[in-house]
């Protein structure tokens, strides 16, 4: 019975949140406590949420100062000089272009936010793509596989579910998971590159002189006041042939006037930042603690004044609030999944349906899972509603929790481009391109780089 009614529950948010008929916290907390009460144990409800609230706390605490920590840094310009050396080095080069495209998406993720980086990104890219007469799909392809592969940081999103879901530490998790990663990110590099060089060979190599399209001033979607690059190009481009480097300077990917620069600390932040990811790859802290820390020294140093530091959290409130409550509301999910033995009665099912052959297996079987299971439903119905039920399938047959966490976050680059993801109609939206074209163009080519990762993580022993 108690099966039945796991995998009833499990299909009921799953359905509830596809359907957008609940936001997934709201499906989160209130669907578990409703089956919780369904099989007479609504009386423990309390005990396992406050059990759930208590192991999810670190991981909260992660996300919230992550998400902070990224989005000053971002704030006061220390990924500026980094947007621009893409542009510069892309030029009128097809290939080029194509691969800091890749490069751009990857380096601007570290925020985990999809929605920001895909913001950053086309601002950025999309000139070049439309003056040069590239094609859009190759654009948003390439920079939703990259963010799909940084999206496995610990803040990103899947591997704080992942480690929510299954009470690990995020840490754990991921640091062992990095080669792997490094991997799939350099697949996404040479497939850019291949990407380029077939546009190249259609379009050949310009300068942008030579390939200017007369756009109108509301197709411009640049950030901020680097919004009349395209229309002053019109203007201006026929000065020169060579004239590449002004070219490029015309085209900001962020507003390169705005108020929270802080052009004097660059090199505190750059330090800071190094700094930081050292420490946690080398786990000198908790993550959680050190970005708390971070956080803290990056809102004291580059502003000092308290409304600043104010204004800095209140912009960033709305990813902090979503994450965090996602996480909070997940210990209801996952505490009544497990305090009720829903988890353990479905798992025993899984066991038994499993071939014996496969039960060792079980993290490649996941990892496989998670290409069309991510894809076809939200990363909170796969993480809280599939994966407990797998990791107890895998446990059974000796397969430990922190190898099918990890497998787990294989599907990632696929995932990116799902049709529940948020962020996806951002990117295809800002990028003019229709979903459906997007979706035929990068399918593939994301199960490919995922199937990569899963390659690398069994070659390393990760998985």
């Amino acid at each position: 019975m108690l099966t039945i009614l796991g995998f009833v529950m499990i299909a009921t948010f799953l359905v509830l949140i596809m359907l957008k008929k609940m936001s997934p916290i709201a499906a989160l907390v209130l669907i578990p406590a409703l089956f919780c009460v369904f099989v007479g144990k609504g009386a423990h409800l309390g005990d396992y949420v406050i059990d759930g609230v208590s192991s999810l706390a670190p991981t909260a605490a992660m996300l919230m100062f992550a998400i902070v920590y990224f989005g000053v840094m971002i704030d006061v310009g220390l990924f500026d000089p980094i947007v621009r050396g893409i542009l510069r080095f892309c030029k009128a080069d097809p290939m080029r272009i194509v691969v800091g495209t890749a490069l751009l998406a990857a380096i601007v993720s570290l925020d985990g936010d999809g929605s920001t980086t895909f913001m950053i990104t086309v601002s950025a890219m999309y000139p070049l793509y439309k003056r040069l007469k590239m094609s859009l799909v190759v654009m948003t392809g390439v920079a939703a596989m990259a963010n799909g592969v940084m999206n496995t940081l610990p803040w990103g999103g899947p591997t704080a579910r992942a480690a929510t879901a299954l009470k690990l530490d995020a840490g754990d998790i991921f640091v062992p998971m990095i080669p792997a990663l490094l991997v799939g990110l350099l697949g996404v590099v040479v497939l850019a590159y291949v990407l380029g060089l077939r546009e190249r060979k259609r379009l050949g190599v310009l300068t942008l002189d030579e390939a200017l399209v007369k756009e109108e001033a509301e197709e411009t979607v640049l950030v901020g006041a680097g919004g009349g690059g395209a229309a002053g190009k019109s203007a201006g481009g026929s000065a020169g042939g060579g004239g590449t480097d002004a070219d490029d300077d015309d085209f900001q990917g962020l507003d390169p006037n705005r108020d929270t620069l802080r052009p004097r600390l660059y090199w505190f932040n750059a330090l800071l930042t190094v700094a930081l990811l050292t420490a946690m790859i080398m786990e000198v802290l908790p993550i959680p603690v050190l970005f708390l820390i971070g956080a803290a020294l990056a809102l004291s140093v580059n502003f000092p004044h308290i409304p600043d530091q104010k204004a800095r959290l209140a912009a960033h409130a709305d990813n902090v609030l979503n994450v965090s409550g996602m996480v909070f509301a997940a210990a209801v999910f996952t505490g009544v999944l497990q305090g009720t033995g829903m988890v353990d009665h479905m798992a025993e099912w899984m066991v038994d349906v499993i071939p014996d052959g496969m039960g060792p297996h079980m993290a490649l079987v996941t990892g496989v899972l998670s290409l069309p299971l991510t894809y076809f439903m939200s990363n909170d119905g796969f993480y809280f509603g599939v994966l407990p039920v797998l990791a107890e399938a895998g446990a059974a047959h000796g397969v430990t929790p922190l190898e099918m966490a990890r497998a787990s976050l294989v599907g990632q680059p696929l995932h990116m481009s799902s049709p529940l993801v948020p962020a996806v109609y951002v990117l295809v939206g800002m990028a003019r391109v229709e979903f459906g074209d997007h979706t035929r163009f990068v399918v593939k080519w994301a199960a490919l780089i995922c199937l990569v990762i899963l390659a690398a993580g069994m070659l390393f022993g990760i998985v």
